[in-house]
């Protein structure tokens, strides 16, 4: 496993790593492989209605008022399962105001075994209460520029603690040429890589599912990519890989019609 779990701030120094291998998830699954915003700073209360904290140390995004977009490899597979609870509404885990809802069914990308597509989604057991949702990214033309992260996961790779507050910090996009310096098995339709060349800023352990996203040419918030995988956290030259978007956005529509 090479995916890292977003389950804590976003570290603005750390890249994404699944600690499998040198590579680490951003997920908290029992193991220390979930990501945070490294080099990244404090978020302001409302500033991202979509995010959500997950349970099991990974984050997501509120795709509807009662589905959360996340990474497949957050999860345990595609079934019924009560053992998640999302925390929505606030950038303080210990906020009084925290909205905790428990899920009741999980769905896991169909093509994440043998292609590694890492996306999946949970419904919820009850819609959020005024739910602000992020729409997907649908086009190829929105993944270049620079995105922003953010999660409560480690603030610095290897700390295994995660972040009490939501972070949040901005990475510039890389291409795929250059990505694959690093990662030689990138796959460059399903997957995209983001970050600075001297490192720095990044997500990392406990920041896994959750979303990397930028405005469009309205001005609305869009999702580019869900955190999935690096090496290390915010090392230079070993950008943080995202799962694309806009690759795969009409089966995660078609899905969430299902669940």
């Amino acid at each position: 496993m090479k995916k890292k779990l977003i389950a804590g701030a976003v570290m603005v120094l750390a890249a994404l790593t699944a600690l499998v291998g040198g590579v680490t998830f951003a997920n908290a699954e029992g193991d220390d492989s979930s990501t945070k915003v490294v080099g990244g700073t404090k978020a302001k209360k409302g500033e991202f209605p979509f995010m959500v904290h997950l349970s099991m140390g990974c984050g997501g995004s509120l795709y509807s008022k009662q589905i959360v977009l996340t990474a497949a490899h957050c999860v345990d597979g595609t079934g019924p399962d009560k053992s998640i609870t999302a925390t929505i509404g606030v950038v303080d885990l210990k906020d009084p105001d925290a909205i905790k809802i428990k899920s009741t069914y999980v769905h896991v990308s169909k093509k994440y075994e043998d292609k590694g597509e890492d996306w999946a989604l949970i419904k919820l057991a009850k819609p959020v209460p005024n739910a602000k949702t992020i729409a997907l990214n649908t086009t190829k033309s929105y993944n270049k520029g620079t995105f922003d992260i953010a999660g409560w996961g480690d603030t610095k790779e290897g700390a295994g603690t995660g972040s009490r507050y939501m972070m949040k910090a901005k990475v510039p996009y890389v291409t795929d040429k250059n990505c694959r310096k690093a990662y030689p098995e990138l796959n460059g339709y399903w997957e995209m890589c983001a970050g600075k060349p001297e490192g720095g800023v990044d997500t990392c352990q406990g920041d896994s599912g959750g979303p990397m996203f930028r405005k469009d040419a309205n001005g609305r918030r869009i999702q580019v990519g869900i955190v999935s995988w690096g090496e290390g956290c915010a090392r230079p030259k070993f950008p943080g890989v995202y799962a694309q978007v806009s690759y795969f956005y009409k089966d995660i529509i078609a899905a969430a019609k299902t669940i």
